[in-house]
């Protein structure tokens, strides 16, 4: 009979029990998905990080790091948890992105997992933290989140092949599953009371291919379906979402079967949008969902002989009273750990449960965890596409060196040329071609990147030109700069059979102040931006 005992219940919980294993295929297939996940991360942050938040960059972290510093003192270091504040210069920018894709890559091979899980942990939140706009995502907190519970997840050693020795522990299993679920669970309940009517319609998926942030040519293609498609697919997603996610906690046979249903389901995501690497991550993270018994049969005969299907592992015998003072050493650091393990992992599901509890109903419970936690990004509250965007506006930098003649900066990923078929670019994650299109639906005044793209246009600042994919005055910078806001629409196949093109656009006017750079290096507002109508 198992003994229930407070001390056995935590062990039962948190500890990776020895014995009959199970669960090594899953995870270890995860852990390797994750490294990928954290390298393509890095991997677009090493082409961007300058340009983004270097000295030279939109928003630079030393002012933001420094504007932390006047307001919270020494506090700001847990406002802001970042290794940013040891030096933020291009060098250590740059530094923080190929540690990062070097660990991630050493994660990929299996090599000490835990420690390779924390450094990729402390070189991502050192860049979300001073990112400022550029890390409002909340694929960044689902990747932290995931990454941070990886860590008491992941099997201990440097080399430790299948984890046989130290199987993942019920806890952190389940809090991955969790934060699965909250993905799927927690947008739907966002669809539903945010009050956005296109879902309670059915009409939510009509133009969805072309509005969103990055579109593919895939969703060209699906956008000129017809409408009983779109609704359908509405009501897949919110039955996904609000009903089958459940099936992650009933019995094996359902979790498989959700299995089945969620992977087709992200698959089709990422092929008709660019989500960057949001759907990689949850498309690992119900690989959990299955056990060995399944995933063995895809094992080729050679890895077959290696896995340890079915072994019974050892249970280490506990330490006499003659042994040394090294083994209970050991004992009492095995019990510190069991007890960090406890309390952080408690500590989470504490915070991520009870955002979840507030999405529906508000209630009293204790607020000061949850407000620990928050610098950290690991406990998180997801609602994807609560609202849906009603029309497609693109910003577009143009330059000129008399105010007669305008060229245009190239973007490298974002709808520009008419005749250019959107790509598919995740999970590289173009955080400025992004944050652009947020911008579009609000106002400049709302949204600084765009007036502070335009000044770094005109000093001709290196970093951020390397954010668009040419330079149309590569000799000398302009000595004006504005920002024109587009409308765009995905053409029909009629117009693209007759023309070639998959987009059609119609200008609305400036978006931002247009600004000149004078003699003497003053930057002045040329012209102010005419009121528009609010967008959605």
């Amino acid at each position: 009979m198992r003994d229930w005992s407070p001390a056995s219940a935590v062990r039962w919980l948190f500890a990776s029990e020895q014995g009959k294993t199970d669960g090594l295929l899953p995870r270890w297939i995860f852990l390797r998905a994750l490294g990928l996940i954290y390298y393509s991360a890095f991997f677009s942050l090493a082409f961007q990080i300058r340009g983004l938040i270097g000295p030279q960059g939109i928003l630079p972290a030393n002012e933001y790091l420094r504007a932390v510093a006047e307001q919270f003192g020494r506090a700001g270091y847990w406002y802001a948890p970042t290794l940013l504040w040891l030096s933020n210069s291009p060098h250590m920018l740059t530094g923080i992105c190929w540690v990062g894709m070097i660990t991630s890559v050493l994660l990929v091979l299996n090599l000490w997992p835990r420690g390779m899980l924390a450094i990729c942990f402390v070189c991502f939140l050192s860049f979300i933290s001073a990112a400022q706009d550029f890390s409002a995502y909340q694929s960044d907190g689902m990747l932290l989140e995931a990454g941070f519970i990886a860590l008491f997840f992941a099997p201990r050693g440097f080399r430790p092949r299948w984890g046989e020795a130290s199987p993942p522990s019920r806890a952190s299993w389940f809090l991955l599953v969790w934060e699965c679920f909250r993905i799927y669970f927690e947008s739907g309940v966002a669809k539903m009371v945010g009050g956005d009517p296109e879902w309670r319609n059915f009409t939510a998926l009509d133009e969805y291919y072309q509005n969103g942030p990055l579109p593919t040519w895939i969703g060209w293609y699906l956008q000129h379906w017809p409408h009983r498609f779109h609704a359908a697919t509405v009501f897949g997603t919110l039955a996904l979402e609000l009903v089958l996610a459940w099936m992650m906690f009933l019995p094996r046979r359902f979790r498989i079967a959700c299995f089945c249903i969620v992977t087709p389901w992200q698959l089709g995501i990422i092929l008709s949008a660019n989500y960057t690497f949001l759907n990689y991550l949850v498309l690992a993270l119900g690989f959990l969902l299955l056990d060995d018994k399944v995933l063995q049969r895809f094992l080729t005969e050679r890895w077959k002989s290696k896995f340890p299907a079915g072994q019974e592992v050892k249970p280490v015998a506990e330490a006499s009273s003659e042994k040394n003072w090294r083994d209970t050493l050991d004992k009492q650091w095995a019990a510190v750990k069991l007890a960090v393990t406890a309390v952080m992992l408690a500590w989470i599901f504490y915070v991520t449960a009870v955002q979840l509890v507030w999405m529906m109903k508000p209630v009293e419970l204790p607020t000061p965890p949850i407000s620990a936690l928050e610098p950290l990004r690991i406990a998180n509250r997801y609602g994807l596409f609560a609202m849906m965007t009603r029309g497609r506006y693109e910003i577009e930098f143009q330059g000129s060196d008399d105010g007669q003649k305008w060229l245009v900066y190239p973007f490298r990923f974002k709808p520009q040329d008419p005749a250019k078929a959107p790509g598919i670019y995740a999970p590289y994650q173009p955080r400025f071609d992004w944050n652009l299109w947020f911008a579009s639906l609000s106002t400049w005044r709302q949204d600084p990147i765009v007036p502070r793209t335009e000044q770094a246009l005109l000093r001709g600042s290196p970093d951020v030109l390397l954010l668009f994919a040419g330079n149309p005055f590569p000799k000398a910078p302009p000595r004006q700069v504005r920002a024109v806001l587009w409308q765009y629409w995905f053409t029909t196949p009629e117009e693209k059979h007759a023309q070639g093109l998959w987009w059609r656009r119609e200008q609305l006017g400036l978006y931002a102040p247009t600004l000149e750079r004078e003699e003497d290096g003053r930057i002045v507002v040329l012209q102010w931006p005419a009121m528009m109508e609010p967008r959605e």
